[in-house]
């Protein structure tokens, strides 16, 4: 593979900030530009940083010096990339606008970002689930007058932990309903708990708009390409609850499942194992080897011992059994900033690198 030059615009932030950590040692992309808001525009990134480098590792010594570029000079940013991945903190409509910008400039842009997830053809992907709707990029690119330039998304981090669990299931036993409470870490509102004082010894029954994305955005996943649109598909109905805890990372999901087609104990842990999608078959430099890990023991998986497992790009899953009112219910974990932002973004970047639309 070819190697090619990344841009990140919202460089600063924390989902930015992981990405520059991801990028620093990859096969295939090379960090050479970082952008960010005009306050931050003509410092180094090291100055524009400053205090606020929350990854635990140190800032890698390539991007110190880099020069910051005003995210809003598209022409600028995309003259030096192949392609950016966007993690800005925007009103909504204003990410659309800078997003379809950079498309339009013919720099494509893999997103961290929520505006554009239900754009009928901007494909939102977990590589291992729907990794064929990258296929709608032709249609994309038409509507917007672009030979390279295009839009990719990836979905919400909350349900990063559960529908892997699903999907496996969907096929051969019919999955109806869903319902999830998830317990998601305060690195999902780009905090620590120096920035985040008021998570200690408590919790927060309230995230803006993620029970909705919770609830919707699977259905988009499981969806199917008609013509120029992607088509949500109609069932499962999910239901979800999402509460903030003082956990550093790991959103946990408590998920309640019923099937058209009961499946035994023994069959839905045959399918979690066995599962394997595009990301592993293509053998993409940041996918899991084995996608989804299941605990035996009654107390896992955990935050602190689980959520770096494959690098923080697994899904972990614990405490099958079956429920008096749905089929069965499990627990189950993902990394919220690897899995669910910045490492889900590097991972579908691989996808689209190895189908050939950043060429």
């Amino acid at each position: 593979m070819k190697q090619y030059k990344v841009g990140v615009v919202g460089a600063t932030g924390m989902v930015g900030q992981r990405f520059v950590t991801l990028l620093e040692n990859h096969p295939w992309f090379k960090l050479t530009a970082v952008a960010a808001s005009s306050r931050s525009a003509g410092k180094t990134y090291e100055e524009a940083v400053g205090s606020r480098w929350m990854m635990q590792t140190p800032m890698p010594e390539s991007v110190r010096s880099m020069v910051v570029l005003d995210a809003s000079h598209v022409e600028e940013v995309a003259a030096q990339v192949d392609f950016v991945f966007c993690a800005v903190n925007m009103k909504k409509d204003e990410i659309k606008a800078l997003e379809e910008a950079y498309a339009r400039a013919e720099c494509p842009v893999v997103s961290n970002n929520s505006a554009h997830r239900f754009t009928p053809d901007v494909p939102m992907v977990v590589p291992e689930i729907n990794a064929d709707h990258v296929n709608i990029i032709p249609a994309q690119r038409k509507r917007l007058g672009t030979k390279r330039g295009f839009i990719a998304v990836k979905s919400n981090c909350s349900l990063q932990s559960y529908v892997p669990a699903l999907h496996p299931l969907m096929k051969d036993y019919g999955v109806t309903k869903c319902l999830v409470c998830t317990y998601q870490a305060i690195s999902g509102a780009g905090k620590n708990f120096d920035t985040f004082p008021e998570i200690l010894d408590n919790v927060i029954p309230y995230i803006g708009g993620e029970e909705e994305k919770s609830e919707q955005e699977p259905l988009k996943l499981w969806g199917h390409i008609e013509g120029d649109r992607i088509v949500n598909a109609e069932k499962p109905s999910i239901t979800a609850q999402c509460l903030r805890v003082p956990v550093s990372d790991g959103h946990m999901g408590a998920v309640f499942v019923s099937f058209e087609k009961k499946p035994t104990k023994e069959e839905i842990l045959k399918a979690w194992k066995e599962f394997r999608g595009p990301a592993q078959e293509l053998e993409l430099p940041s996918a899991p080897k084995q996608f989804l890990h299941y605990f035996e023991e009654n107390d896992r998986p955990q935050p602190k011992l689980d959520r770096m497992i494959e690098n923080g790009m697994a899904v972990s899953i614990g405490r099958l059994r079956e429920d008096t009112q749905y089929d069965y219910k499990f627990v189950c974990l993902s990394h919220n900033t690897l899995r669910g932002a910045a490492g889900g973004g590097v991972l579908l970047a691989e996808l689209l690198a190895v189908k050939g639309y950043f060429d």
